[in-house]
């Protein structure tokens, strides 16, 4: 009689197992969190610019405001020729702080987004997913940063029919559209911060009206620091609006600018921004 077929080894059915089943039984090695943390912004930021699809009112409601501070202010002031303004025509050197200031008036109450999204229960819903906050908070940045270039985009727009010397170099104007959105990110992360301490929309919008005019004033988007008295120069130097200001002049009109300084003083503005931002929102959401 012939032998009986010997018995596999039972290691066999595990050596022959498809990968794909592998994958079944072990869930994936989770990714790293420098890798997880880009695709999170991107993800908040789209979401947050989705919400212009719904409504747009906003963005053309905000358009007025600049194009009333060019039409009357800057035409006004430059038949006075009552403001220094470093050898340009007053309203060309008027454009770039209106950019500037329509950007942070854009972000500045952004805080009240994100307690109406506390309110509404949308803000613990996002807390406990593995999204960082940095990550959701830098995300809300960089979308009140989209927001408010299509501002800047007016008024670049009205300055032009108006006959400001602006520059087109394309590169100068990524230049201009990266200071935009370093300003703004700073800006709605202050809010943000006012928001975490606060705690409440009511309250919030009285400090946002209360720091807005001092920041435009105390900066040097309608006169330059040579007229300001000397604390006023003090002041303007501790704002990040100024910096903004110089290199927004600086890349459109092509006046002398510290362009090194400015880049450095917004890229550390918006990231202490998003810091404190982050560690305040936790207190938001209680």
């Amino acid at each position: 009689m012939s032998e009986a077929p010997a018995a596999q080894h039972a290691a066999s059915a595990d050596g022959d197992r498809p990968e794909g089943i592998g994958l079944l039984l072990r869930p994936p090695a989770p990714r790293a969190g420098w890798r997880l943390l880009p695709t999170r912004v991107v993800a908040m930021c789209a979401v947050e610019l989705q919400k212009l699809r719904h409504d747009r009112t906003e963005l053309y409601t905000r358009a007025v405001q600049p194009a009333l501070w060019l039409l009357i202010f800057g035409q006004t002031f430059t038949r006075l020729r009552a403001i220094p303004s470093d050898g340009v025509p007053y309203i060309d050197y008027l454009a770039p702080g209106i950019i500037a200031q329509s950007a942070m008036f854009v972000a500045i109450f952004y805080g009240i987004q994100i307690i109406w999204e506390r309110d509404a229960g949308i803000l613990n819903k996002l807390l406990v997913t593995p999204t960082p906050r940095a990550a959701l908070i830098t995300g809300k940045a960089f979308a009140a940063g989209v927001k408010s270039l299509v501002q800047a985009v007016v008024v670049i727009v009205i300055a032009a029919v108006l006959g400001v010397a602006l520059t087109w170099n394309p590169l100068k104007l990524l230049g201009v559209a990266a200071v935009v959105v370093l300003g703004s990110a700073f800006f709605s992360c202050l809010s943000i911060t006012i928001a975490g301490i606060v705690l409440s929309r009511d309250r919030l919008m009285g400090f946002g009206q209360a720091i807005t005019m001092p920041l435009f004033f105390g900066s040097n988007a309608l006169y330059p620091l040579s007229v300001m008295p000397g604390w006023l120069q003090v002041v303007s130097k501790a704002n990040p609006l100024s910096y903004q200001v110089d290199a927004l002049r600086g890349l459109l009109l092509g006046t002398p600018a510290h362009l090194a300084l400015d880049f450095a003083v917004l890229l550390v503005a918006a990231a202490l921004g998003i810091t404190a931002a982050s560690s305040l929102l936790g207190r938001l959401a209680r």
